[in-house]
């Protein structure tokens, strides 16, 4: 009795989910055209536009068989499905393969090309019609007069007899002339406000007992000078200010100071700057090349001095530091300032007819030893004589 009734509920439940299936699909199902309306809308089109669809739907046709995946239209495709389309007034219902924002899309793409290649076929015609020898005459004026306009320039040649018109001129004077900047260029920013700006920095250096010591630089960016450094193990803010101090005497400042965001600058260090009439320009953080100029000096310490030394102590990289500092203020030619020397900025490189008697001698006591040669008996850099400096550190003697 109990199965009879629970086989009737299962079957019941079963008719009732296929009814309610049935019922989804036929709610669901997209709503198509019947045979008789279709019918009915075609009967009150022209013959033309019976014609014109039925063209559009063969080609679609074609297009589709072409391939298993994807339909792939050609330029000439697309060419007579927007052609046909214009021709039919329901074009949208006639799309099967296509959507009809791809059609419009295909519509602009034609429609830009004819009028590109329209408009191109007019200013060829017109280009041609202008002569060689006018051509010439408008770079010759606009080279040899760089403060001419083209107003100007066409001037000049109605005086003479020529009409041509203003974008003509134009048009030809830019291969005349090479492009103008808009403004300042940013060596020339640099070159003007490089005499106002010094910076400084810390670099670290370990002893042979593998102690930590700082070093501080003061660098100019107009002459490249370095300000005497200063070396200590404890780098604390009144050091620190008692250094720039120290650099800056008898009002010698600078009007921009730049330097990183390293918490050995604390207030005192602040308050001298702000004595000395000087803007502090920090720098972002983990951005060392906004103080590229100092920190390529660094390096240049780095490799050329401190990777040959063995430090013993405080006062052994105060003593050498500072001959390497008094080697690249007296004797060391910049790259920055044109290979000139940052105690004679303003002299100009001296160059020699022949090698002649060239002589070698140390200008420094650390190894490796820097070699200065010179065409003249070797003498001091306070005697007035002019000496050449070689950069090979190993090189002793030169023929």
């Amino acid at each position: 009795m109990f199965a009879r009734f629970l086989c009737r509920i299962v079957r019941s439940a079963r008719v009732g989910l296929q009814a309610l299936s049935r019922r989804l699909v036929a709610m669901t199902r997209t709503a198509a055209p019947t045979l008789f309306a279709g019918t009915r809308a075609a009967l009150t089109r022209s013959k033309p536009q019976l014609v014109a669809e039925n063209a559009s739907l063969r080609q679609q046709r074609l297009v589709v068989r072409r391939g298993v995946e994807r339909p792939r239209c050609t330029p000439a495709d697309r060419a007579l499905l927007v052609l046909l389309a214009s021709r039919v007034r329901a074009w949208r219902q006639a799309l099967l393969s296509v959507k009809p924002e791809t059609l419009l899309r295909w519509h602009r793409e034609l429609f830009r090309r004819f009028w590109h290649r329209k408009s191109g076929a007019r200013s060829v015609a017109r280009r041609a019609s202008v002569s060689d020898e006018t051509i010439a005459l408008i770079r010759e004026l606009a080279a040899a007069n760089q403060l001419w306009g083209a107003e100007r320039i066409r001037g000049e040649l109605l005086k003479r007899g020529i009409r041509v018109a203003k974008t003509t001129v134009q048009r030809h004077m830019r291969d005349a002339r090479p492009p103008r900047r808009d403004g300042q260029a940013w060596a020339a920013f640099l070159c003007n406000h490089a005499p106002a700006i010094w910076a400084c920095d810390f670099l670290p250096v370990t002893d042979l007992r593998f102690r930590p010591l700082h070093a501080f630089f003061v660098i100019a960016h107009g002459s490249r000078r370095v300000v005497p450094v200063g070396v200590t193990r404890h780098p604390t803010d009144a050091w620190v200010a008692q250094q720039l101090r120290e650099a800056t005497p008898f009002g010698e400042r600078p009007r921009y100071l730049a330097r990183d965001r390293d918490s050995k600058y604390g207030p005192a260090f602040a308050r001298v700057a702000a004595a000395t009439g000087s803007t502090e320009l920090r720098t972002a953080y983990r951005a060392p090349r906004q103080n590229a100029t100092c920190e390529r000096f660094l390096g240049s310490v780095r490799r050329a001095c401190l990777d040959h030394v063995l430090i013993l102590g405080e006062a052994h990289p105060r003593r050498v530091l500072r001959e390497y500092v008094r080697y690249c203020n007296q004797d060391r030619p910049h790259q920055g300032i044109r290979q000139h020397i940052p105690g004679d900025a303003s002299a100009s490189p001296v160059h020699m007819g022949g090698v002649g008697n060239v002589r070698a001698f140390p200008v420094a006591r650390w190894p490796p030893p820097r070699v200065s040669a010179s065409g003249v008996a070797p003498t001091d850099r306070r005697s007035g004589q002019d000496n050449l400096h070689a950069r090979e550190p190993r090189r002793r003697s030169a023929r």
